[in-house]
C-alpha cells in the first residue's frame, strides 16, 4: 500500500481553510443564490473528496472521527443554517417544542431487541410493541408472547388498527392538544422555512439517489466533478451470499498481501456493511487485486463482485449515505419536515411514472450493497410509514412495482431482510390498506400471478413438476415462497364489511388462487413398484413445502368466503367448476363396470391404486370440502338451495379422488408399497401430521363425508370396498377360503386392508367434531384433541401446543380450553410442568380418534385400560355419545345401518367364530365391535330424542342385527353371532365389549316396548330400567372390590403377627443389630457414640490427648478384576479414580492473571485464593495394575479411533484423561489408597511450645548447615549443635511398598501437571507442595459448600466425597516420603519462618498474605520430614501438630485484626465484657502499639470478638476437617448435626479453649515476641495504608451473578450491547458469563484472540481469565446455558428461566414470558460451587456424540 504514503500528507493543508470555514457565511451566499443546486452541488464538489476517502478506509479510529467532525461543520452545518435561518441547535429545539407528533410510536427496532405481542388485543401476531410502551399498556396483564427482533421492524403501539383494544401506551396516548390526524403539519411551520425546506430536501435527497444509483466506477454526475483529480482508486469488495467467510479470507490473504487477521476483518466488514475497499492506490495498483479475486472465486460459482472506484466517486457514495442519515435525524423533530421529505420523495419527475425518488431508489434495490439498503430503508420507516396519508401513497406505488419488485428479489442473492420487498408487512398487515390495494391494484391477483409465474417448470398436463429441479431453480423456489407470507399479510384479518368492489376483486383472487391450484392438483403422482426397487428416491419435499405454506392461506379464504354468503357462493360455484376441469383430464372414465352385491347394484369405473397414477397433492378437492362444510355452517344450503349448484355434483366423482388417496395410506400401511422407499414413506406421514392435516387429510374425510351423505349408504360402502381392492372378498363365500390358503403375504395384506376400511367406515360416520358436519362449536373440537392427546399420556404446554393446529395468528385455542379438561401439575427442580386429564372427561375417549397414529392408538388403549383397571371398572372401552348431525349431512348415519355394512360384520363375526383360519385378525373384529356400538348409541340417542319431540324413529338397527345375513355368505343374525362370541376362550380381551354391547341391546328393545306400549309415558321406564341395570353392575363390581380389600387386610394382619412373633423369639439378636446400625450411622442425631471410645474421654483430632481410629481392616473390591484386598502400606497398591481441575470458585481478586508456570511459587498462597487445585473423584476403586492395563487399551483405542475419525472424544487421553470404566465418570488421574495413622503413643513426651520451637529452631539450624556444607563443599564456619537424636544423614525407611509408592509419584505430577500446564517433571521441588494445595484447598471448597447449605460439618458428605477427602488427605501426609528429603525440608524452614520469623529472612510474605489453612495443611504435612529424622522417639508428633495448630490460629487471629473493618460501636451492655473480649481489645490494643494510626480505634470488646469468632470459625471447621481425615479420629456427635453447640464442639474436637484468646494469653511473652515480629514486616503497614488488595474474614462465599425476574430485560440489556470490535455493529450472539456479569460478543471473527498460539472465541478466550479454563455463560438471544471446559470441550444445559407452564424456551421459539426459577438457578450455582461442571460436560457429550463435533473454541 506504498501509493497511499503522498497522500496522506495533504490532509493537513487545507486545515487553516477548514478552520477558517463558516457555514453561518455559506448559507447566507446559499440563501441569495440564483440556482442554489449548482451552488450547493458546487461546494460538495470541492469538499467531499478533500474531506472524505483520503486513504486507506479504517486506518484508526482518529481518522473516522476526523470525519465525521468535518462532515458536519463544512457540509452539513451550511445546510442546517440556510434549513433553519439560524444557529442549529436553538432552531431544532424551537421545531421540536412546536411540534405537535402522531400518537405513532415508530421506535425501529435493533437486532435481538425484544417485541411483545398481545394474544388478546393484536390484530395479527405481526402487531407488535416495544419493551417500553408494552411496559406502559394494559396488554402486560394479558396473555402475550415475547420475541427478538430481527431488526428493522418497529413499534405498532398508536396505530388503532393494529390492536383491538388498547392501542396506545401511557406515553403514547392523545391529548387535547395533539392536532387532528386530518390536519396537514406543514401548516404548522413558517412558510419561509416551508419553502426553503423544500429545496433543500429536493436537492440532497436527489444528490444522494443520483450517486446510490450511479453505475459507472470513474465519473460523477454534473455538478459535482472534482476541481482536480487525482489517480486514487479504490479495489472496492461487494458482498454476495454464496462465497463463505473461509474463502473470502483465504482470496484476500493472496490477492491483497495481507495478514489473516486483517482479512478477517475486510471479510467481516463486506459482511457487515456490503462493501468494503480492500486495496487504495492508483488503478493499475488495484486492477491487480481485481483480477486475482475474480480468478480466485470464479473457479466453482459466480465470482465475487469486485469493482476499481475512484477515491472521489466512493467519497460522494460514502457522503450520500450521511446525508440520508441526515434527512432521517432532521425529520424526527417536526411531523411537518417528515411530510415535507415524503412529499418531496414520492413528486412524480418530468419522465413520468415510476420517476419518483423513492420509486427510483425502490427499482435499484438490488443493485446496491447492503448498508446503503439499510439506510435508506430507514429512512423509508421514519419518513413514509411514520406519515399515514403517505404510507398510503407510497404502499400504491409499491404495489404497483409488486412484480419488477419481486423479479429483482428472486434474482438477488441477499437475504429478505435486507430488500425493499421486506417493507410489505409494514403495509399489507394493515387491515384499510390491504383492502384498498386489492381493490384498487387488484393485489391478491397480482401477488398470485407473480408466484405462479416464476414456478414455469410443469408437466404435460400443466402441474408442477419438482422433480428434476436444478440448484438455481431449487434457490429461486425457496426464495419465491416470500410473496406466500405477502399473501398472509393481506388475507390475515377478515373482513367485517363487504363492498361490490371487494367482492370482486376477491372472487378475482379467488380465480388465481383456483389456477394455482390446480397446478399443484395431482402433482408428483406415484406409481407401485412391483418386483425391483425404486432406484432414486424422487424429489417430494418441494411439493409438501409449498402444501405447508399454502395451508393457512387456504384457511383464510375460507374464512373470508364464511363472512359474506354471495362470495361463498360464488366460491362454491367456482371452485366445483375448477374441480370439473381437473377430473375431465381424468384418464380413467373410459371402462365402466357394474357392481352387484346383497341385492344393490352400482355403476363405476375399473380403477386399482395398486397398478395406476395416484397423487396425495388434491387442493382443488379439499378447498370444495372446505367450502361445502361452510355452506351447512352458515346454513345457506338449507335456506336457499336454489342457489347452489348441487345439482351439478356428482357425489361419486366427489368421493374418488379423496378415497384413492386414503386407500394409498391403507395400502402402505399393508406393505404393499415397501418397494418405493422413503419418499411415499414421508409423504404419508405429512399427510397426516399437524402441519398438513387441516387442509389435507381432514379435508379428504370431509369430502368423503359430502359424498355419503348424497349417496345411498350401500352404493357408497360399494365403491369403498371396490377401491379398497376388498370387493371380491365380502362378494363370494369361497374367495376366503382360497385365499387362507393363498400367499401369506397376501392374506396379511388383506386383513390390514380391512381393517383400514373398517377404521375408515368409523372415521366418516364419526368424525363429527367439525362446526358445520356436526353440530359443534370450534372449543369443542380444540377440547376433544386435547382429551385425546392427554389419553395418550401426561404432557407438556409445549407438547400439546404442537400436537393442535394454529390458526392464522398463531393460535391454537388451547389456554381457552386446557383448564376445564385438565389440572396442571408444577415441576420440581429439573422435568418441566405437565398437564393431566381430569377423570370425568375419559369417557369421551374413542379409541379410533382419527388424528391418532398407530403408535398413539395403542399407547392410549394400553393407558385406558389400565385406568380402568385400577378404578375396578371393566375393561371396555365403547365408543363415545356423538353430537348430533348438521341437517346437511344427516344422512351420515344410515351407513351404520345399511345393508352392506351389516354384511361386512356379519362375515367378520363369522370369520370370528371359526378362529381356525388366519384370514382374520383381532384388530378387526375390534373395529367392528366398535361399528356395532356406534349404531347403538346412535339408536338409543335418537329413542331419547323421540321420546320428547315425539318423531318417529327411522334408525332401527337392532331390528336388522337380529335378522340371519343374506348371500353370499348366509349366518346367523349378528346379534347369534356376537352371544356366541361372548364367551369365546380366545375372545377373552374383547368379553366386556360384547356384554357391554349386549346390555345396550337389551336396554334399547325395553325402551323400545316401553315407547310402543305408552307414548304419554315414554322414557322414564327405559330410563329406569337401564339404571337399574347399571346400579345393579355397579353395586356388583363394588361388593366385589370390598371382598378383595377385606381379604387383604386379613393377610396384612396374618403377616403383622407372624413378623412379631418372630422377632419377639429373636430379640437378642434383633437388639444387637440395632445397637450396631446407630453406631455405624453419621447421620443419627442423637446417635450414642460407638462402644470404641469410652463415653468419659472426648473425641480429640489433634494433639497429645488425640483419640486413635478404630483399627479395623479396611477391605476394599476392584471394579475391574472384582478381587477384595485389604489396604496395606506394603501391600499391592489400590487406587480411586480421581480428576483434579484448576479452580477459581472462591477467587476473591478475578483481575489477577494466571501464574507464569516456570516462576509460579506456590509455598504461601495468597488469601484472595485466586487460582486453587480442586480434586473430585467418584469413589471407585482399582488396582493400580488393573487401571494402568485399562489406561493403555485406552491409548490404544484411542490412537485407532484417531486414523479412522478425526475430532475430539468427551476426554483427552493425550492430557491423561479417561472415563472411570464403571460409572464413565471424567478422570485424569488416580489416588493411591493408604491405611490410616497409627494411634497415638502414649508413652512420649510433650514439650511445651517455646521448648518445640527453640528445639525446631535448632534442628533447621543443623539442616541449613548440612545442606550448605554440601553445596559449597566445605567446612568454613562452626556447625551448630544438633538436637539429641537428629541425625541428618539418617535415611527413614519407606514404610509403602514399591507400587504404592509409584502411584504417590504418579498423583503428584498429575496435580503438578494440570496446575502449571507443564510437562512432569519429578525433580521440580515444586512437586509436593502443589499435592498439599490441592488437598488444602479441596477442603476449603467442601467447608464452605457445607457452611451455605446448613449442612452438618460430619455425616453429611455422599461417600463419593468423604472418600475422595480421606484418600487425599493420607496421601499429602505421605507424598514426601517420593520426594528428595532435601526439597521437603526447604519448605518446611520457609514455612516455619513465616511463623516463626527471624530478622535475617526477607522472602516471606507478611501475615496479611497469606492463608493460614494453607500454611497449616503444608507445615503440619511437612513436619513429618523433619520429624522422621529424629531417632531418640521422645517426643511425639501429636503435639507438633497442636503447636503448629496453636501459632497459626493466634496468627490467624492477628490476620482478622488487621484486616477486619469494625468501627466503634457505642453498646449499652449491663455487665462488665467477660474474659473473651477483654483479652481481644488486649490483642488489639498490642497490634495498635506496633503499627499506631494504621489501625482505627476500637473499643467495644464485644464487637471485636463477635468479629473475630465469625472470621475464624470457617478456618476451626476446615482444620477439622483436615485433622479428621489425617488422624481418623470419630468426631463428636454434636458435630453430626446442624444446630447450637457447634463452636463448642469444634474447639474440643481440635484441642482448643472455647476461649481461642487464651492459646495468646498462656503464652503471652512467646506470642507478644512473635506479634511484635509480623506487625513490623514492611508490606504490613503497606497493605493497611491502601497498597494492595486487601481480604476481609469470614470471606464470603462467590455466588454466580444476579439476574433478573423477567428474561425480556436481559434480552434488551443484551440489544444495546454492540460488539467492542466492530465499530458499534450489534452482536450477533450476545452472551453473558454467569461467573463475572460480563457481556461477551461469541461465535463470531471479529472477537476471537489468541491463546496458546490457536485461534479462539470471546468466551473460550474469557474462561481463561475468569474462570481457569472453566465457564459458565447464558446465550441470551438462545435462552442457553453453555458450560465450557478448555477450547475442546462444552455442552448445552437448561436455562433456569421458565414459562408459566414449568418449561424452558431454548431458541426463544415459543415465546412464552419467561421467568427465572431461583431452585434452578441455586442448582447451576451449586453444580459449579461442588466442581462438577466438568463432570456435567463429560456425561453430556457421552450421552449425546453430536456435542463432540462442536467447534467449542470458536463460541
Amino acid at each position: 500500500m506504498a501509493a497511499a504514503e503522498p497522500d496522506m500528507e495533504p490532509a493537513s493543508a487545507p486545515c487553516s481553510e477548514f478552520l477558517n470555514f463558516s457555514a453561518k457565511d455559506t448559507a447566507a451566499r446559499w440563501l441569495t443564490a440564483v440556482d442554489l443546486q449548482q451552488d450547493v452541488f458546487r461546494h460538495l464538489a470541492v469538499y467531499v473528496p478533500r474531506i472524505l476517502c483520503l486513504g486507506p478506509t479504517g486506518v484508526n479510529s482518529r481518522e473516522e472521527q476526523r470525519e465525521e467532525l468535518a462532515c458536519q461543520l463544512l457540509l452539513l452545518a451550511p445546510l442546517e443554517w440556510l434549513l433553519l435561518g439560524e444557529e442549529p441547535a436553538a432552531g431544532l429545539a424551537r421545531l421540536q417544542e412546536n411540534n405537535q407528533p402522531s400518537p405513532l410510536c415508530g421506535h425501529v427496532f435493533k437486532v435481538g431487541e425484544p417485541t411483545y405481542s398481545c394474544r388478546e388485543c393484536a390484530a395479527d401476531p405481526t402487531c407488535v410493541l416495544c419493551m417500553q410502551c408494552f411496559l406502559g399498556s394494559v396488554h402486560k396483564d394479558h396473555r402475550y408472547r415475547m420475541t427478538t427482533s430481527g431488526g428493522g421492524g418497529f413499534c405498532d403501539c398508536g396505530d388503532s388498527e393494529a390492536w383491538k383494544k388498547g392501542p396506545y401506551c401511557q406515553k403514547h396516548t392523545p391529548t387535547d392538544t395533539s392536532r387532528d390526524t386530518e390536519e396537514d403539519p406543514v401548516a404548522q411551520l413558517p412558510a419561509d422555512v416551508v419553502a426553503r425546506c423544500f429545496s433543500i430536501f429536493s436537492i440532497m435527497l436527489r444528490y444522494a439517489v443520483n450517486l446510490l444509483t450511479w453505475d459507472q466506477e470513474d465519473e460523477l454526475p454534473a455538478g459535482l466533478k472534482p476541481p482536480d483529480r487525482a489517480d486514487t482508486f479504490y479495489c472496492m469488495l461487494f458482498n454476495d451470499e454464496v462465497h463463505t467467510y473461509e474463502q473470502v479470507i483465504y482470496t484476500l490473504q493472496k490477492a491483497v498481501n495481507c495478514s489473516q487477521k486483517e482479512a478477517v476483518s475486510f471479510a467481516t466488514t463486506v459482511d457487515r456493511e456490503g462493501r468494503k475497499s480492500v486495496r487504495y492506490g492508483d488503478f493499475q495498483f488495484c486492477e491487480q487485486a481485481k483480477s486475482i479475486i475474480v480468478r480466485n472465486t470464479g473457479r466453482q460459482s459466480k465470482p465475487l463482485r469486485v469493482q476499481v472506484m475512484h477515491s472521489s466517486v466512493v467519497a460522494h457514495q460514502c457522503f450520500a449515505l450521511k446525508t440520508l442519515t441526515w434527512l432521517g435525524q432532521i425529520i424526527q423533530y417536526s411531523d411537518g419536515l417528515r411530510r415535507i421529505l415524503c412529499q418531496v420523495g414520492l413528486q412524480q419527475g418530468p419522465e413520468g411514472e415510476n420517476s419518483s425518488l423513492v420509486d427510483r431508489l425502490m427499482l435499484n434495490d438490488s443493485k446496491m450493497w447492503k448498508g446503503a439498503r439499510n439506510i435508506y430503508h430507514q429512512l423509508l420507516m421514519n419518513s413514509l410509514l411514520m406519515d399515514l396519508e403517505y404510507k398510503k401513497i407510497f404502499a400504491i406505488q409499491f404495489a404497483k412495482n409488486y412484480e419488477r419488485l419481486q423479479s429483482d428479489y428472486v434474482t438477488d442473492d441477499h437475504d429478505r431482510e435486507f430488500s425493499i420487498t421486506d417493507l410489505s408487512v409494514q403495509m399489507f398487515t394493515v387491515p384499510s390498506l390491504a383492502r384498498m390495494l386489492m381493490v384498487e391494484q387488484n393485489l391478491m391477483s397480482t401477488i398470485i400471478r407473480t408466484f405462479v409465474d416464476h414456478l414455469r417448470h410443469r408437466d404435460l398436463q400443466g402441474r408442477f413438476q419438482f422433480d428434476r429441479y436444478t440448484a438455481q431453480q431449487a434457490f429461486k423456489f425457496g426464495r419465491v415462497q416470500s410473496l406466500i407470507g405477502d399473501l398472509k399479510y393481506v388475507l390475515i384479518s377478515r373482513p367485517s364489511e363487504w363492498t361490490n368492489q371487494l367482492r370482486l376483486k376477491f372472487l378475482e383472487g379467488l380465480d388465481a388462487f383456483l389456477e394455482l391450484l390446480k397446478c399443484m392438483q395431482g402433482m408428483d403422482p406415484v406409481v407401485r413398484q412391483v418386483g425391483q426397487h425404486i432406484e432414486m428416491e424422487p424429489e417430494w419435499e418441494a411439493a409438501f413445502t409449498l402444501q405447508m405454506k399454502l395451508t393457512p392461506i387456504i384457511s383464510m379464504i375460507q374464512e373470508w368466503c364464511c363472512t359474506d354468503e354471495h362470495v361463498l357462493i360464488e366460491a362454491y360455484r367456482r371452485c366445483l367448476s375448477a374441480l370439473s376441469q381437473c377430473h375431465s383430464g381424468l384418464p380413467d372414465g373410459e371402462q365402466p363396470i357394474s357392481l352387484n352385491l346383497a341385492g344393490h347394484c352400482v355403476e363405476t369405473f375399473r380403477y386399482q391404486v395398486s397398478q395406476e397414477k395416484v397423487s396425495i397433492h388434491l387442493p382443488v378437492c379439499r378447498l370444495l370440502a372446505g367450502l361445502h362444510v361452510l355452506l351447512s355452517r352458515t346454513e345457506v344450503a338449507s335456506r336457499a338451495p336454489e342457489q347452489l349448484p348441487l345439482g351439478e355434483l356428482s357425489p361419486p366423482l366427489l368421493i374418488e379422488l379423496p378415497l384413492r388417496c386414503l386407500v394409498l395410506c391403507a395400502q402402505v400401511h399393508a406393505g404393499m408399497w415397501r418397494r418405493n422407499g422413503f419418499s411415499l414413506i414421508n409423504q404419508i406421514y405429512y399427510y397426516h401430521n399437524v402441519k398438513c392435516r387441516v387442509e389435507m387429510f381432514d379435508k379428504d374425510i370431509n369430502m368423503l363425508q359430502v359424498g355419503a351423505s348424497m349417496m345411498d349408504p350401500n352404493h357408497f360402502l360399494m365403491i369403498v370396498m371396490s377401491r379398497f381392492e376388498l370387493f371380491h372378498i365380502f362378494s363370494s363365500a369361497d374367495v376366503r377360503k382360497r385365499y387362507r390358503e393363498a400367499n401369506k403375504d397376501v392374506v396379511q395384506q388383506n386383513n390390514t386392508l380391512i381393517e383400514e376400511m373398517l377404521h375408515l367406515i368409523i372415521m366418516v360416520i364419526g368424525e363429527r367434531y367439525v362446526s358445520g358436519v356436526g353440530q359443534v362449536a370450534p372449543f369443542d373440537e380444540v377440547r376433544r384433541e386435547i382429551i385425546h392427546q392427554l389419553s395418550i399420556r401426561r404432557m407438556a404446554h409445549s407438547e400439546l401446543v404442537k400436537a393442535l393446529p394454529e390458526n392464522g395468528n398463531k393460535e391454537t385455542g388451547l389456554e381457552r380450553v386446557i383448564d376445564s379438561v385438565a389440572s396442571f401439575k408444577e415441576p420440581g427442580v429439573t422435568g418441566r410442568g405437565l398437564y393431566e386429564l381430569r377423570p370425568e372427561w375419559n369417557k369421551h375417549f374413542n379409541l379410533y380418534f382419527h388424528h391418532y397414529s398407530r403408535a398413539d392408538q395403542s399407547k392410549a388403549e394400553e393407558a385406558q385400560r389400565k385406568l380402568r383397571r385400577q378404578n375396578g371398572e371393566d375393561t371396555a372401552l365403547p365408543p363415545p355419545p356423538l353430537p348430533p348431525l348438521s341437517p346437511l349431512f344427516a344422512s351420515l348415519v344410515n351407513l351404520l345401518q345399511c345393508d352392506m355394512l351389516l354384511a361386512i360384520e356379519g362375515a367378520v363375526l363369522q370369520w370370528a367364530v371359526e378362529p381356525s383360519g388366519g384370514g382374520w385378525t383381532e384388530s378387526m373384529l375390534q373395529r367392528v365391535l366398535h361399528l356395532v356400538g356406534m349404531a347403538l348409541l346412535e339408536e338409543q340417542q335418537q329413542l331419547e330424542n323421540s321420546s320428547i319431540d315425539d318423531d318417529i324413529v327411522t334408525f332401527n338397527y337392532t331390528c336388522k342385527i337380529t335378522r340371519p345375513g343374506e348371500s353370499p355368505s348366509p349366518s346367523g343374525s349378528v346379534l347369534a353371532l356376537l352371544e356366541s362370541l361372548q364367551n369365546a376362550p380366545h375372545l377373552e380381551v374383547h368379553k366386556d365389549m360384547i356384554t357391554w354391547i349386549l346390555k345396550m341391546v337389551t336396554n334399547i328393545k325395553t325402551m323400545r316396548e316401553r315407547t310402543s306400549a305408552t307414548s304419554s309415558y315414554t322414557m322414564s321406564p327405559g330410563a329406569g330400567q337401564e339404571e337399574t341395570a347399571r346400579d345393579r353392575d355397579k353395586a356388583e363390581r363394588k361388593r366385589k372390590a370390598e371382598m378383595a380389600r377385606l381379604r387383604r387386610e386379613k393377610i396384612m394382619a396374618q403377616m403383622s403377627e407372624m413378623q412379631k412373633h418372630f422377632i419377639n423369639e429373636n430379640k437378642e439378636l434383633f437388639q444387637q443389630s440395632l445397637e450396631e446400625l446407630e453406631a455405624s450411622t453419621s447421620t443419627a442425631a442423637h446417635s450414642s457414640s460407638p462402644g470404641l471410645v469410652p463415653p468419659c474421654v472426648s473425641q480429640v483430632c489433634v494433639g497429645p490427648r488425640r483419640v486413635g481410629g478404630a483399627d479395623q481392616r479396611q477391605l476394599v473390591t476392584c471394579i475391574l478384576c472384582q478381587e477384595e484386598q485389604e489396604v496395606k502400606g506394603h501391600g499391592r497398591a489400590m487406587v480411586l479414580a480421581a480428576f483434579v481441575q484448576r479452580s477459581t470458585v472462591l477467587s476473591k481478586n478475578r483481575h489477577r492473571s494466571l501464574p507464569n508456570p516456570e516462576r509460579y511459587d506456590p509455598v504461601f498462597q495468597h488469601p484472595d485464593l485466586s487460582l486453587g487445585i480442586y480434586t473430585a473423584s467418584c469413589g471407585h476403586i482399582m488396582h493400580a495394575t488393573c487401571w494402568q492395563r485399562y489406561f493403555e487399551a485406552v491409548q490404544v483405542k484411542e490412537q485407532r479411533r484417531q486414523q479412522r475419525l478425526r475430532g475430539h472424544t468427551s476426554y483427552d487421553v493425550e492430557n491423561g484423561e479417561f472415563l472411570c470404566p464403571l460409572c464413565e465418570c471424567l478422570s485424569n488421574t488416580v489416588i493411591p489408597l493408604l491405611p490410616s495413622t497409627p494411634s497415638p503413643n502414649n508413652s512420649v513426651d510433650h514439650p511445651s511450645l517455646e521448648a518445640w520451637i527453640n528445639t525446631t529452631n535448632q534442628q533447621i539450624a543443623t539442616l541449613h548447615s548440612t545442606y550448605r556444607r554440601q553445596t559449597d563443599g566445605a567446612a568454613e564456619e562452626a556447625e551448630p549443635e544438633a538436637p539429641e537424636g537428629f541425625r541428618v544423614d539418617f535415611t527413614p525407611q519407606s514404610s509403602f511398598s514399591s507400587s504404592i509408592s509409584e502411584m504417590i509419584n504418579t498423583f503428584s505430577l498429575s496435580t503438578y501437571k494440570v496446575t502449571l500446564k507443564l510437562n512432569p517433571n519429578d525433580a521440580d521441588p515444586r512437586v509436593p507442595v502443589l499435592s498439599w494445595f490441592t488437598c488444602a484447598y479441596t477442603i476449603q471448597s467442601i467447608e464452605r459448600l457445607l457452611m451455605d447449605e446448613d449442612k452438618p460439618l460430619f455425616g453429611s458428605l455422599p461417600c463419593r466425597q468423604d472418600d475422595c477427602l480421606s484418600s487425599l488427605t493420607r496421601f499429602s501426609s505421605a507424598c514426601w516420603t517420593v520426594a528428595p528429603l532435601k526439597t521437603t525440608h526447604t519448605h518446611f524452614i520457609r514455612l516455619f519462618k513465616a511463623l516463626v520469623p527471624d530478622s535475617q529472612d526477607e522472602n516471606t510474605p507478611c501475615v496479611i498474605d497469606i492463608d493460614m489453612l494453607h500454611l497449616l495443611v503444608y507445615t503440619v504435612l511437612s513436619y513429618s520430614s523433619v520429624k522422621s529424622l529424629d531417632q531418640c522417639g521422645r517426643s511425639g508428633v501429636d503435639s507438633a501438630h497442636l503447636h503448629i495448630l496453636h501459632l497459626i490460629i493466634v496468627a490467624h487471629m492477628v490476620q482478622i485484626l488487621l484486616t477486619s473493618t469494625t468501627e466503634d460501636v457505642c453498646m449499652d451492655q449491663d455487665s462488665g465484657g467477660s474474659e473473651e473480649e477483654e483479652l481481644t481489645c488486649q490483642l488489639y490494643d498490642t497490634l495498635r502499639k506496633h503499627l499506631g494510626s494504621a489501625l482505627p480505634e476500637v473499643t467495644s470488646g464485644w464487637q471485636l470478638w463477635r468479629c473475630v469468632k465469625a472470621a475464624i470459625l470457617p478456618f476451626l471447621r476446615a482444620a477439622a476437617l483436615f485433622f479428621h481425615y489425617l488422624n481418623s479420629t470419630a468426631p463428636p456427635a454434636d458435630l453430626l448435626v446442624a444446630g447450637p453447640g457447634q463452636w463448642e464442639a469444634l474447639c474440643s474436637y481440635l484441642s482448643l479453649p472455647c476461649n481461642l484468646l487464651q492459646v495468646y494469653q498462656s503464652q503471652h511473652t512467646l506470642m507478644e515476641l512473635l506479634i511484635h515480629r509480623w506487625c513490623c514486616h514492611p508490606d504490613v503497614r503497606r497493605s493497611l495504608q491502601g497498597g494492595g488488595v486487601i481480604v476481609r474474614f469470614p470471606r464470603e462465599s462467590n455466588r454466580l451473578i444476579d439476574l433478573p425476574e423477567d428474561y425480556s430485560v436481559l434480552i434488551y440489556q443484551a440489544s444495546s450491547f454492540t460488539c467492542p470490535r466492530s465499530g458499534g455493529d450489534k452482536s450477533r450472539a450476545p452472551t453473558l458469563c454467569l461467573v463475572c456479569g460480563a457481556m461477551l460478543c461469541s461465535q463470531s471473527y471479529c472477537c476471537q484472540t489468541e491463546v496458546d498460539g490457536e485461534d479462539v472465541g470471546a468466551c473460550t478466550a474469557h474462561t481463561f481469565t475468569c474462570g481457569a479454563g472453566l465457564g459458565l455463560f447464558l446465550r441470551v438471544r438462545e435462552s442457553q446455558v453453555l458450560f465450557v471446559a478448555g477450547k475442546s470441550k462444552g455442552c448445552f444445559y437448561p436455562p433456569p428461566y421458565l414459562d408459566n407452564y414449568g418449561e424452558t424456551d431454548q431458541g426463544l421459539k415459543r415465546g412464552n414470558p419467561l421467568h427465572l426459577c431461583r431452585e434452578r438457578y441455586r442448582k447451576i450455582e451449586r453444580l459449579w460451587r461442588q466442581h462438577g461442571i466438568a463432570e456435567v460436560i463429560g456425561h453430556a457429550q457421552e450421552a449425546n456424540h453430536t456435542l463432540i463435533t462442536i467447534d467449542w473454541q470458536h463460541l
